[in-house]
């Protein structure tokens, strides 16, 4: 074995690897050094050498002072330049690394779920930055959105293969997140072709998702328990679910014994889908579905003297950053104001956000003031998030995103 590198030199080998050294600026990496696995770009020694190194290559990073502090991916095409991997400035990076990562994470999903249906790796939750992993039963949904997966890709296709044997895996390349690493958009399989759409069975409902060319890996595991709560409320109620994707609390309510459930959708395809579940349940004679706008939509009900028992609101990221706060929550205001002039005397109102940017505390003085605004009364009875399967890093609350606010009115 070849001696510890020394943290001077950028090229002593480290167990057998040529592994470049990057440095810290003095006075920098607070939030690493606090907890976080991310170093940003302006917090870099960024000289001619380390410019040079190729999107994803693992480096040894040191601080100011030279001292190494762990072993860390590094892309300095990114905003996010350091991904630190290990707090093990010696550990070398490769597929009995990755393997022991991704024992790991499925570990701690089969505590939760018996069926394979969830989110296998919720990256930097799970020790494995920029990774996401959602898995369909025989089925795996790779999205690698950081240079260094890429560069790894080989070793963690193998490591996929001996843990899970999975039958498909589809490479998705497509979500947002790579562009800012500079990575290109793709979506190849790995292995397999599945037949689309895919049963998934969940709180009692089966879905079909659309693994190759539905949105993101073709169904959003993580709204799963609050799919469970809202269903709670639902038995003999009718349900509308507004930016319904794929029928996710509209299918949900309905498997709980809902009368009835409109889904309002922007995607004629995700509709189809659900209508699809809908009648695989045997519940297509309780379900509609409306294609458009969704404010359009809730305007036309309210003009049609239209209400319903319970309303779910779950819209996109209407805030993607902080710069985009105040123009979001004017998204989120206007979905609020029309959402609960359509729910019934005595009925619920359920209001979601996936935006990081937006706080529970911020959504819920949204939702107070549409409240105010149409003289309802309320009570906040539940407050939910996502589900076990992802995670929030304790040092990242970036990754708290998905907020559930659950009301019942007056």
């Amino acid at each position: 074995m070849s001696e510890k590198p020394s943290p001077s030199d950028p090229q002593t080998p480290s167990l057998g690897d040529e592994r470049s050294i990057v440095r810290l600026r003095p006075k920098t990496g607070k939030r690493l050094f606090g907890g976080a696995p991310w170093a940003y770009q302006n917090e870099l020694v960024l000289d001619r050498r380390t410019k040079a190194l190729a999107p994803g290559a693992i480096v040894t990073l040191e601080d100011a002072d030279r001292v190494a502090v762990g072993t860390a991916a590094l892309n300095t095409e990114s905003k996010i330049s350091i991904r630190l991997l290990d707090r093990d400035p010696a550990a070398v990076i490769d597929r009995t690394w990755l393997s022991a990562r991704l024992a790991r994470a499925l570990a701690l999903r089969e505590s939760f779920y018996e069926a394979p249906f969830y989110r296998l790796v919720h990256a930097e939750a799970d020790g494995l930055p920029g990774l996401v992993i959602d898995r369909f039963g025989d089925v795996l949904v790779i999205q690698p959105n950081a240079a260094w997966i890429e560069a790894l890709s080989e070793p963690l296709i193998e490591a996929l293969e001996v843990l899970v044997s999975p039958a498909h895996i589809i490479w998705n390349g497509t979500a947002r997140g790579r562009g800012l690493e500079g990575l290109p958009e793709e979506l190849r399989l790995i292995k397999g072709g599945p037949e689309v759409p895919i049963d998934v069975p969940m709180n009692g409902a089966l879905y079909k998702a659309d693994v190759l060319g539905g949105q993101k890996t073709g169904l959003f595991f993580d709204q799963r328990p609050n799919h469970a709560f809202a269903a709670r409320l639902a038995k003999d109620a009718r349900v509308l679910d507004v930016f319904s994707h794929v029928g996710g609390f509209g299918l949900s309510a309905l498997a709980a014994g809902a009368r009835e459930a409109l889904l309002v959708d922007g995607s004629a395809s995700a509709l189809d889908l659900a209508m699809q579940g809908g009648q695989a349940m045997g519940v297509a004679d309780k379900l509609a579905t409306r294609q458009g706008d969704a404010f359009d939509v809730m305007r036309a009900l309210k003009a049609e003297g239209t209400c319903f028992d319970i309303v779910i609101c779950d819209p996109p990221a209407f805030v993607p950053s902080r710069m985009a706060l105040e123009a979001g929550s004017r998204g989120y205001a206007k979905t609020a104001r029309l959402g609960i002039d359509l729910v019934a005397p005595g009925g619920f109102f359920v209001m979601c956000s996936c935006s990081h940017a937006m706080g529970v505390d911020g959504l819920g003085e949204i939702v107070a003031r549409a409240l105010h605004l149409h003289r309802r009364r309320g009570r906040l009875i539940h407050t939910g998030g996502a589900g076990p399967d992802h995670p929030m890093h304790p040092h990242l609350p970036e990754t708290r995103y998905l907020k559930a606010l659950f009301y019942a009115l007056d």
